[in-house]
């Protein structure tokens, strides 16, 4: 049997630039505003070996971020770093890491209809000079890849959020055991799923 669509689960990890400027609450607002469900949140400083594999759980993703930082310089009018997508992606992955182990982070699972594209929205584009306003990175950042590019540091973003469905499945289960996460009601989501609103009126 299928699953529902409100049963789709996703990650998120609040990183250390949104713990030091105090938007754990902001974040969680966002989300929770839309309709999805928190399932499962934890503080934690996270390990060098821990933020590795967290990049690298995708085995192609060295290839498709370097390939895909390379084009979106070339988009710009701007000479790319390296034209060698794993050179690009080593010096983004020993930023990423010194980054997400610089502090604690909060890290969250969010559950509900298409609930990783919904986050993805409300989070907004990875680079947040170029981030919609209304978006967590185009309402509350002012980097660009420009500027962490000439710094020789990640982009400060605030979120992490999956990419797809089977990158959200992945990342949760590198981040959580089983018995961390909840399966509980929300009468909320009476008003989002019940097909007919039965039970409103007494």
């Amino acid at each position: 049997m299928n699953k529902h669509f409100k049963d789709e689960r996703t990650l998120v990890i609040i990183k250390p630039d949104g713990i030091q400027r105090s938007l754990i609450g902001d974040v969680i607002h966002r989300y929770e505003r839309v309709g999805l469900k928190l399932v499962g949140i934890k503080m934690m400083i996270p390990t060098k070996d821990l933020i590795e594999k967290h990049y690298t759980l995708d085995p192609e993703w060295r290839v498709k971020t370097g390939q895909k930082t390379i084009k979106s310089y070339l988009d710009k009018g701007l000479t790319p770093p390296s034209t060698d997508p794993v050179e690009i992606t080593g010096r983004i992955l020993m930023n990423l890491v010194n980054y997400m182990t610089k502090g604690p982070v909060v890290v969250m699972v969010w559950q509900g209809a298409h609930a990783v594209e919904i986050v993805r929205k409300i989070t907004g584009g990875t680079e947040p000079v170029t981030s919609q306003v209304g978006t967590i990175r185009g309402d509350y950042v002012l980097d660009s890849y420009r500027m962490s590019d000439s710094d020789g540091r990640s982009v400060r973003n605030i979120v992490h959020a999956s990419g797809s469905v089977k990158e959200a499945e992945d990342e949760i289960a590198h981040w959580f055991k089983k018995e961390e996460l909840f399966n509980y009601r929300l009468i909320v989501e009476e008003m989002l799923y019940d097909v007919d609103l039965d039970g409103i009126l007494e």
